[in-house]
């Protein structure tokens, strides 16, 4: 008997008990190789020694300070840290619990930057179809997840979509990486055109789309040109790096690699590691400029915003990344974890794509490869798995609906940024052997 509303209501999960390194550890006994992070965010593994112990210090010097009333030490080393590592133009911070409360953020700050302009007729906000960006209603109302905005649409604020850059969907055939991002970016210039040029706030992405499509990372310039379509027209770049950022990608920030920095930017998952709810938002200089030369304040705020238990938590798994050179483990892990799964699974006749950056790798299921066609969304293949890999020890992240929130199904792996190549073979090892047995269930 549980009075827990868990996440499926007609069943109970095992119960965690204990973690060490890559591993999650059952009431029964049972260890799991955490190959997806939880949702991409156990970054160090779990139990960690040297942030187990900065919680510990700071629980003994001071547990809550209401940021209406106190800022601390440990919250402003944080964000000294944060704004040292960030992209070009980002020079504050804006603490709070948790991917969704960014997102809520950021998108509250791009509306106020404008008003304190006086540009107060902006008030579109712009994204992609199958993109996700937080459970609360204005960042599902942002997100492009058709499947968990379905029955909450009479609630969500209007917002405008257009296509991802999905290659291996939306690339036509002989169509060349430079000539399709080209043609994707067009579509934000086009939807901006189409609502008025002074009309839009904000476009919000995901460098690397993740939970809802499966580790899509964009081709060639998309980036730049994003970036200069903004710029164009005056409209704020919000980056979500709440699941591919942190480290995640290989470098500490995804957009790193596509050489652009965004206006504002949203943290969270790897920020803190899972050893406390923490999440951020990375504020560009000329919007908190607005901010102290208009009103004075950002008209917003949460219970737990800067948490000196969370700010704790986070600067030391930021210090344990940069001080034992993990983000080089990263690349390397991440390198050999592409290379197992293409050779375990490149010629396999339901792997449609194996895509990603770093330790953030995604595999795109399909009944059919050469038509590229998904299986019946009624088989629920991405449930099944699921279950196959927790029978084998190993957590992954599959999800269905992919290509349109209905049709598809994808594998998210994620693992820790601690893993080694024996972790990498085991996980592919583990996996191959789940997705066999759930596709033969089937029939």
């Amino acid at each position: 008997m549980t009075h827990i509303l868990h996440r499926n209501a007609a069943s109970t999960p095992p119960v965690a008990v204990r973690g060490k390194g890559v591993e999650l550890f059952d009431s029964a006994g049972k260890s799991y190789i955490d190959a997806s992070g939880g949702a991409a965010v156990s970054c160090l593994g779990h139990g960690h020694p040297d942030v187990l112990a900065a919680l510990h210090r700071q629980l003994d010097a001071l547990a809550y300070a209401h940021t209406g009333f106190f800022t601390t030490d440990v919250a402003e080393k944080l964000a000294d840290r944060l704004i040292a590592d960030a992209p070009a133009g980002l020079d504050h911070v804006y603490l709070v619990s948790g991917g969704s409360e960014a997102i809520e953020a950021a998108l509250k700050m791009a509306r106020q930057y404008f008003v304190e302009k006086g540009e107060i007729q902006r008030r579109h906000i712009i994204a992609r179809r199958q993109s996700y960006h937080g459970n609360t209603l204005g960042a599902l109302a942002t997100g492009g997840n058709e499947w968990r905005r379905a029955q909450f649409k009479p609630l969500l604020i209007e917002t405008h979509h257009i296509d991802p850059c999905y290659a291996y969907r939306l690339r036509e055939e002989g169509e060349s990486d430079e000539a399709y991002a080209a043609r994707a970016a067009q579509a934000l210039e086009d939807k901006i055109l189409e609502l008025g040029a002074d009309q839009v706030i904000a476009f919000v992405a995901e460098t690397v789309v993740g939970a809802t499509t499966g580790a899509v990372p964009p081709v060639a310039d998309y980036f730049k040109r994003i970036r200069a379509i903004c710029d164009r027209y005056g409209v704020l770049l919000i980056l979500d790096e709440v699941m591919c950022g942190m480290g995640r990608t290989g470098t500490l920030h995804a957009c790193e690699q596509d050489g652009i920095s965004p206006d504002l930017m949203t943290i969270a998952k790897g920020l803190g590691g899972g050893y406390q709810p923490i999440g951020a938002v990375l504020i560009g200089k000329k919007i908190f400029e607005a901010f102290a030369r208009g009103s004075g304040f950002f008209q917003h705020g949460h219970t737990y915003m800067g948490h000196p238990m969370a700010a704790a938590a986070g600067l030391a798994v930021q210090e344990v990344i940069a001080r034992d050179g993990l983000l080089a483990n990263v690349s390397a892990m991440g390198a050999a974890l592409q290379r197992r799964l293409e050779a375990r699974f490149a010629n396999h006749p339901h792997v449609g794509d194996i895509r990603g950056r770093g330790l953030f790798r995604g595999v795109e299921l399909v009944a059919d490869r050469s038509a590229k066609e998904p299986f019946d969304p009624a088989r629920k293949l991405h449930a099944r798995v699921k279950r196959e890999a927790m029978a084998r020890g190993l957590m992954v992240y599959p999800m269905g609906g992919t290509i349109d929130g209905v049709r598809g199904d994808h594998i998210l792996l994620a693992p820790p940024f601690i893993v080694n190549a024996g972790h990498i073979d085991a996980i592919v090892e583990r996996l191959g052997d789940s997705l066999d047995a759930a596709i033969t269930a089937m029939g």
